[in-house]
């Protein structure tokens, strides 16, 4: 598990491959393309309205969210994850999942207590803040970047690298929430 900069991965995008054992081309494909819309306003917009939401949950409140979200996963009727999968955001992340060419697996936006504002397609739980994708970011401050080893994801039930980013507000500079994508480790050998 590594944990860069924005800076750091721009100027080392090519060693940073081999430091986090993951295949050049995926270090230059980050390079390249996630980072020119990770933190595209539409994002800020809605972790922000989304924050605004959530400031006052407990753990217990989030925790029984989260419980309520895995219930409704392979049910015919999950009003709580559809009104998460059929927002504005979670469209334009599935758009870019689909103009990835097969690279990305699965995209999560998440707000600032690790809550799903968007996500491409259906994760196995709602509560991402108690995970190192979220506390290697979100807490970081701005230009945290953590790329975790290559592993089975439950929820996409492919091989993947997952890259998670701090989203920061550009109006006031302070981190808002935080984005991972998956992406097929296939794809990129």
């Amino acid at each position: 598990m590594f944990r860069y900069t924005l800076h750091t991965l721009a100027v080392i995008a090519a060693p940073l491959a081999q430091a986090a054992e993951i295949p050049p081309a995926m270090s230059q494909y980050i390079y390249d393309d996630l980072m020119k819309w990770i933190n595209n306003i539409q994002i800020v917009h809605a972790i922000n309205a989304q924050n605004r939401q959530t400031r006052d949950l407990s753990e217990t409140e989030i925790i029984t969210r989260d419980a309520a979200w895995r219930a409704e996963i392979g049910q015919a009727a999950s009003p709580f994850v559809d009104r998460v999968l059929n927002t504005p955001l979670s469209m334009f992340l599935r758009e870019r999942l689909e103009h990835s060419n097969g690279r990305i697996t699965e995209v999560i936006v998440m707000d600032h207590k690790g809550l799903n504002v968007a996500v491409s397609n259906v994760t196995s739980d709602y509560w991402q803040g108690d995970e190192t994708k979220f506390q290697e970011t979100f807490s970081k401050g701005s230009g945290a970047v953590f790329i975790d080893d290559i592993r089975l994801d439950e929820s996409t039930q492919r091989y993947q690298g997952q890259v998670s980013f701090s989203v920061t507000d550009p109006d006031t500079g302070r981190v808002v929430g935080a984005i991972t994508v998956g992406l097929d480790a296939s794809a990129f050998f």
